[in-house]
């Protein structure tokens, strides 16, 4: 027993000395504690980067980062994406592995490789790697993986990013809706459409990230993209992929003035005028038989008086079932060049004097009229808000405070007396709220431009949400009628109808002088990135005979409220029928 005690206090006396010594240096044992932690971290960051990486335990990362970063992750998923990039890139190996098959194939290739060269070909050979079910499900086939370089691309054609909701057939329906025929998943984010694929392919392993709106598909990799080859619709076709047809259009008096730039092309064909346009930096490809004009819509040719098609059927010498125009009614597409003629914007040079509100019902177009304001204006608009994800997309008015004086128009969704007599005059956007309710239901559960899920719309979500939000609708409108000063009403249907004039009003509600040739420039590029694909459409009517009873007669209150002010009444297709 008492060689025991005497082991223990032999034990006991350098725990002793270690407390005393802390006791008289603190600042030494904090210092120990927090290497501790620091290691401690290491240790567990580094187990969450290398080990299990299935879709289960990534996803529930990204779910957690989510709900503890809240609005501020969704702000700043470029951020993140970045960030993650930098660790998948450090995971790869340095070696590259592919299927036998793959091997040959790049030794015959070797050497062949050139800047510019068109590789769509290979797209049979990466086939061979791939399930034949997994290639074609009626809409597009899968070709391969290939390589993406950022200076120069694979496919040149537009691109978007969503860093959250990213879907497979959400970058084939946008390319698709362009008239592209390939479309390119990078990085489980990045979307890239082209008409070409110009870049080598190389094996599948190395497109293994998935997508960040469906964990069970793979939507490429760092510098690499998963390529689609799309089945388009005859409407989509005509586009002729980079190039979107807009119609038959007579000759402009003045043709040399109207369209500077003019040659005559041997063998005419749609895609060579395209193709000389696109080189000489133009938006417009102008077919007048075996004459090529190009240019930008000015006042001389708006492009605003469609005539009849059959007044430009003329074959053109190339291809058998393109048309050609003649020397008086020219064809018209619009080629993938950027208009820059309303690209510049800048905050207000001198503070306004006045508050002017760009008034709305959530999913009634605010963000769309914010768009087409600042390229119609050349200012920036402003928010009552702040949202991250529209600030990256390049509303830099979004992170002035409200009543800066610094943005030409102040977004709001805000209703009642006190915050609607803030503002001095006010543009009000109406929508139909049939549409309206669907789009802020979409954007409330899919984002900016996303979608809810089918079990949105079929859960309880959907009807508690019409209950609340639909007397808003009518309850803002007649609000902003009631207390607003100097109200001007923009139907959005109406916008959409007569883009030109009814932008035109706007812009001089504002107080601004009215530049004919940037709203043409406008007209050029109204959608911008921030309009939802119109071809995912529900399968059925999410509206009960309840729910079209109750906003239908909202619908008949507010038309009598505008009536009353002297105002047109709601357009047409708002009202029950």
């Amino acid at each position: 027993g008492i060689s025991v005690v005497a082991g223990r206090a032999s034990m006991a006396k350098p725990l002793l000395k270690i407390q005393r010594y802390f006791r008289r240096k603190p600042v030494r044992f904090f210092s120990l504690i927090l290497l501790y932690l620091t290691a401690g971290s290491l240790v567990f960051l580094h187990a969450g980067f290398v080990g299990d990486n299935g879709p289960g335990a990534r996803g529930g990362r990204d779910s957690l980062i989510a709900s503890e970063m809240g609005s501020w992750a969704s702000s700043d998923t470029r951020g993140l994406g970045l960030m993650s990039r930098v660790f998948k890139e450090k995971r790869r190996s340095g070696r590259r592995f592919g299927p036998p098959w793959m091997k040959k194939t790049r030794q015959e290739g070797q050497g062949m490789v050139g800047r510019g060269r068109d590789y769509t070909s290979n797209w049979k050979r990466a086939l061979k790697g791939r399930n034949a079910k997994d290639l074609d499900d009626g809409r597009a086939k899968y070709i391969g993986c290939y390589i993406d370089d950022t200076q120069k691309r694979a496919l040149r054609g537009v691109s978007f990013f969503d860093y959250k909701k990213m879907t497979v057939f959400r970058c084939q329906d946008n390319c698709a809706e362009r008239g592209y025929m390939y479309a390119g998943l990078e990085f489980g984010a990045e979307c890239y459409c082209g008409h070409k694929i110009q870049a080598p392919n190389v094996s599948e392993s190395e497109c293994n990230m998935e997508c960040k709106g469906e964990k069970s598909n793979v939507c490429g990799g760092p510098n690499r993209l998963s390529i689609y080859r799309l089945e388009l619709s005859q409407e989509s076709a005509r586009r002729y992929g980079s190039a979107i047809f807009k119609g038959c259009f007579h000759r402009p008096d003045n043709v040399t003035l109207a369209l500077p730039f003019s040659a005559v092309i041997q063998n005419m064909s749609v895609d060579k005028c395209v193709d000389m346009c696109t080189e000489r930096e133009k938006s417009l490809a102008v077919l007048a038989g075996d004459r090529c004009y190009c240019g930008f819509p000015t006042p001389l040719f708006s492009l605003h008086e469609l005539e009849d098609e059959g007044m430009c059927l003329n074959r053109c010498q190339a291809e058998e079932f393109e048309s050609c125009g003649n020397d008086k009614y020219f064809v018209v597409y619009q080629t993938q060049v950027q208009d820059n003629r309303c690209m510049d914007r800048h905050f207000l040079p001198t503070r306004a004097k006045q508050l002017v509100a760009l008034a709305s019902f959530p999913g009634a177009g605010n963000t769309w009229a914010r768009h087409l304001i600042e390229l119609a204006t050349g200012f920036y608009t402003g928010s009552y808000y702040f949202d991250g994800s529209l600030y990256n997309k390049g509303f830099k008015g979004e992170r002035d405070h409200w009543r800066s004086g610094r943005t030409i128009c102040i977004k709001t969704h805000e209703s009642g007396r006190k915050e609607i007599e803030a503002f001095d005059s006010s543009v009000l956007m109406i929508r139909n709220p049939y549409k309206a309710l669907m789009a802020e239901f979409n954007r409330k559960y899919g984002g900016h431009i996303g979608f809810a899920s089918q079990a949105h719309w079929r859960g309880k979500e959907w009807p508690e949400f019409v209950k609340n939000y639909a007397p808003w609708w009518a309850s803002h409108t007649l609000d902003w009628l009631h207390y607003g000063r100097n109200v001007h009403v923009v139907h959005f249907e109406d916008l959409k109808r007569d883009l030109f004039s009814k932008l035109k009003g706007m812009v001089e509600f504002l107080g601004l002088k009215v530049s004919e040739d940037r709203l043409l420039c406008v007209e050029g590029q109204k959608d911008g990135n921030f309009k939802r694909s119109g071809l995912r459409k529900l399968e059925y009517d999410p509206y009960t005979p309840e729910m079209r009873s109750n906003i239908n007669e909202l619908i008949r209150t507010v038309d009598a409220a505008l009536k009353k002010r002297n105002m047109s009444g709601v357009p047409e297709e708002y009202m029950p029928r």
